[in-house]
């Protein structure tokens, strides 16, 4: 007799992290992932610092096979209604019997911690398959498995605007400057993936043009006004 698995939801980012906690989770097979879930800028209709359009998040799921939950947001959201915003959705997790959360977070301990305590408050545990790992061993091994992400944003206090729309292979980790993770685990850049051993088939999607945006810096820090990023805008194809 096969054993029930656990019933769980993935936080999907769009991104390699995400996809390879997938990856981790069906190679277990302790886990059910019942649906993905997504945070997107309702204004924009995009997911928040990836950039990535809504109608490329519905593709990923489709090539995946797997239900797509989106959960708009509204510009400038605060904290307290973010957190108001997505306790509902947790409840609403648990009325369909989803008792576990799984993330692609690797080493940053307060964000782990942030979400555990979130989780905790209504009785849903989460699952980090990443977390802890040397991330240079880690982005090694998601290229070796097969998973194929394009850098869809750069932060420019890290990296140029020629990271923007390569390709995420041996290369690429090679040409990183000293002191930025491997797997941009401090915000450094962000992908989106379109192919890989958990997908049932390949993303199409086509380049668009490569943008700059500037955000206000977080008001503890006295040195950095704004922070520019460069993305680049995908469409489906």
């Amino acid at each position: 007799m096969q054993m029930n698995k656990k019933r769980a939801f993935l936080n999907w980012s769009s991104g390699k992290d995400a996809a390879y906690s997938l990856y981790q989770i069906q190679a277990k097979g302790e886990f059910e992932i019942a649906k993905l879930v997504t945070t997107v800028n309702e204004q924009a209709g995009r997911v928040s610092m990836h950039g990535v359009r809504e109608e490329l998040l519905k593709s990923q799921a489709d090539c995946l096979g797997l239900p797509l939950e989106i959960i708009y947001l509204p510009e400038n959201t605060s904290m307290q209604e973010y957190e108001k915003i997505m306790s509902a959705k947790l409840d609403q997790c648990l009325e369909q019997k989803i008792k576990y959360s799984v993330f692609g977070d690797i080493l940053l301990e307060d964000l782990k911690a942030f979400r555990e305590q979130q989780l905790s408050k209504v009785g849903m545990k989460g699952i980090f398959p990443l977390w802890g790992k040397n991330t240079f061993q880690l982005i090694h091994e998601m290229i070796e498995s097969g998973l194929k992400a394009i850098v869809v944003c750069v932060n420019e206090q890290y990296l140029d605007k020629s990271f923007v729309g390569r390709i995420i292979d041996r290369q690429f980790v090679s040409d990183l400057p000293k002191g930025v993770d491997p797997c941009g685990e401090n915000g450094e850049f962000h992908t989106f993936v379109f192919d890989g051993p958990m997908f049932k088939k390949t993303v199409s999607y086509q380049r668009g043009e490569v943008v700059y945006k500037t955000y206000n810096a977080p008001k503890q820090n006295k040195e950095i006004e704004k922070y520019g990023f460069w993305f680049l805008d995908l469409f489906s194809k």
